[in-house]
This record gives C-alpha cells, structure tokens and sequence, in this order.
C-alpha cells in the first residue's frame, strides 16, 4: 500500500507534466489586442504579465496628469473681488490664505460716474490696490535708453494700503478735493528688473492732498526714507545713531571725498510723489466710490547712497464717502 501510494505522487510530479502548465491554451479579452471569435490562441503566462503592467502604466500616467492640471488650474486661480458687506462677513479662517485680505472692495449696482451732490465729506475705508509695477531703467541691450520695464514682485502680497480716511469736499462746479490724514498709509516692496536688479521702495500715499474733476483729480505726497534714521549699516552706521565716519584713514586729495561722504554722513530726508485718481463708478446710496489710480514716486536711496529709480504704480482704489 505505501509504496503504490509513493508511486502515485512520483507521478504527478513528473517534470513534463509541469512544463505543460507554461502554456496554457486561453481566449483572453478584446482589452490585450486579441480577437475572442479566433478558434483557439496560445499565450504564454509572461505576455500576460508584461500587457498587465503595460496597462498600468497608461493608467497611473492618466491619473498622475490629471492631478497635475487640477493642482496647477488652483494654484493660478485668482479669487473672486467680493463687495464690502461680503468681506466684513467673512472669519479670519475664511479669509486667511486666499487672497482677499489683499484685494479692494468693489461695488454693484450703482452709476458709471461720480453721483454725489456738493457738500463737505469724510472719505474713509480708502484702499489702493496696485496691480502693476513698471520701473525706468536702462534696458537690458546695449545703449537703449531708460524706459519703464515690469517687474517681478520679490516681497508677498502685502502691498494694499487700506483704511485711509481725510477731509473729501466736492464743490459747487463739480471739482473735488481730498487730504489724507490717517491710516495705513505705506508699504515696503521690492520688485526686480528683466536684468536681475532689485529695486525696493515704500509705497505710500502720505500726506497726500489731491483736487480736480472727479474723472482725473491728482496730487502729490510725501514718501519717507525707505530705512530710518536708526537704521544701522554693516558698518555701524546711521542716520541718528551709530557713527559718522566708519573708515580708518579718511581719503584726500583722490577726488572722491564726495563719495565716501555719501556713504558715511547717512541721509533720511523725505522725497516727493504724484498721483492721479479717477472716478469709475459710485453708489450714493451706500457711499460707495471705486475707482482707478496712476502714482509716481522714487525707489530706494540706500540712505542717500545710490540715486533714485522713479517707480510707476497703477491700480484701483475704493472708499466710503460720509456726510
């Protein structure tokens, strides 16, 4: 009995009988290429293998490049201007992260003009929000002449003054007059030009007073030292403290004194910028006026060091109008 049940098993292990199973006589489906009504096909354990990973990697490269277009569609996603009322409704976890805290209010419904009667007002809640930098500067070929260039923003997107508040008076013959007071009313940026330079400034509207017809009044205002007169150099020098004078043997006699000398003696004296305004639309009912601006102020000194690049700013501009 054991050595019949012995020779059963050696049979069943016969290597030929083995060696049968690597082709296997199968009607595989339309998805691998192959014809079902054939009478009979022959395919090997390996072509199957090698059509199954075929298949998925055509799959997972259609996933990976779906995702990949989702993901780039959010990330240049630009959110949607929301009205005043929808903005002050809004969390700070609503808000946070999408953009908004950036952007101007903007109005609907209302006129295509500026519809409010004569009379002495508050402007507050004014917002400029820039949407453009341009810099003149010299071109990146040589001997072109200096022109206004774009620019790459270098700083994050914390460039919007907001709650801007003054005197507003709107006369009998329709010219306006506005004078800025109170708010937040600067803000440093750096951009940087097609050739690579950095140029940093303070965008600022400071003690601006501006008048004229609502479609373009213009004014000018005061932009501050782009460093304060406590600011410190690498070498200890200041404005108002730190030292005069950080070299160890003065130059004399070389012609470059004035050099050294704006270097050494730190300069923080206020410039002058311009500013045109224009009025694109209004709703009296609420206060509401939006509108466009163009500015133009000087870039950075480095503390009277380097001169000046004018920057060109350009945008919109909303605010509230109280009687």
């Amino acid at each position: 009995m054991a050595t019949s049940s012995l020779q059963a098993a050696a049979t069943l292990l016969q290597p030929a009988k083995l060696g049968s199973l690597g082709s296997m006589q199968l009607r595989p489906s339309k998805s691998f290429g192959l014809d079902p009504s054939a009478p009979r096909l022959t395919c090997s354990i390996n072509d199957l293998s090698q059509r199954f990973s075929e298949s998925a990697k055509i799959a997972g490269f259609a996933l990976a490049t779906s995702a990949l277009l989702v993901a780039g569609a959010g990330a240049e996603g630009v959110p949607k201007r929301l009205t005043f009322d929808e903005i002050q409704s809004k969390t700070y976890m609503e808000v946070k992260g999408t953009g908004t805290a950036n952007q101007c209010p903007t109005i609907e419904g209302g006129v295509d003009a500026f519809a409010f009667k004569a009379g002495k007002y508050n402007l507050k809640k004014l917002c400029l929000e820039p949407t453009s930098f341009t810099v003149k500067a010299e071109g990146v070929s040589k001997n072109a002449p200096a022109e206004f260039q774009k620019t790459k923003l270098m700083t994050r997107l914390t460039y919007t003054l907001d709650e801007i508040e003054g005197p507003f008076e709107v006369a009998g013959d329709g010219d306006v007059r506005f004078e800025e007071k109170d708010g937040i009313d600067y803000a440093a940026v750096t951009v940087q030009l097609p050739g690579g330079e950095r140029v940093p400034f303070l965008f600022t509207v400071k003690q601006l007073v501006a008048a004229g017809k609502p479609e373009a009044f213009k004014g000018s205002f005061l932009v501050p030292s782009y460093r304060g007169s406590s600011f410190l150099d690498p070498k200890g020098r200041g404005g108002s403290t730190g030292y005069d004078n950080a070299v160890a043997l003065p130059a004399g006699g070389r012609g470059d004194e004035e050099e050294l000398a704006k270097e050494n003696v730190k300069n923080t004296a206020s410039s002058k910028g311009t500013i045109t305004l224009s009025v694109t639309g209004s709703k009296p009912e609420t206060g509401e006026v939006i509108g466009v601006f163009e500015s133009l102020q000087p870039s950075d000194t480095d503390l009277g060091a380097k001169v000046p690049k004018d920057v060109k700013i350009q945008g919109i501009w909303y605010g509230q109008l109280e009687s």
